[in-house]
């Protein structure tokens, strides 16, 4: 099945005001939520390994929302935590769900990661997917051709 056509054109759109290429963004869409805008996974090890520490610190609360910041939402599947730390601000994480929204910040996210790699896109996607699987970047890519 095609992915929604208002999906894609709001991926493209995204992508280049983050000066993104778009076939790449809407690839990570189609690898990350299948174009699922409700797509949600929880990661307890990133929970263990990012949010507990600020927890024990006291760097933030042990409530509902250090919960969420380890789940992954909506079409691009932003970590919580990490779109906290790119300035999202919505009182509930829930809003990465609405598609332009978790668009915008996954596109940011994705922008800085790809500065962070200097450009290398293979890299970039790494960092994206945490490194936690090395097939990743060749397996997104090989997806962008349903885009062109």
């Amino acid at each position: 099945m095609p992915p929604p056509a208002e999906f894609v054109a709001l991926a493209q759109r995204a992508a280049e005001a983050h000066a993104l290429w778009p076939e790449l963004v809407c690839a990570i869409v189609e690898q990350e939520s299948a174009w699922n805008p409700w797509a949600l996974r929880y990661e307890p090890a990133f929970y263990e390994r990012y949010i507990a520490p600020q927890i024990a610190r006291g760097a933030i609360p042990d409530v509902t929302e250090s919960r969420a910041r380890a789940f992954s939402w909506g079409l691009m599947q932003v970590m919580g935590q990490v779109a906290r730390e790119h300035g999202f601000v919505e009182a509930s994480l829930a809003f990465l769900c609405a598609p332009a929204v978790g668009l915008e910040v996954g596109c940011r996210v994705f922008a800085a990661k790809l500065a962070v790699a200097e450009g290398n896109v293979s890299h970039a996607l790494l960092l994206w997917n945490g490194a936690g699987n090395r097939d990743y970047p060749s397996a997104v890519l090989a997806r962008t051709a349903h885009y062109v």
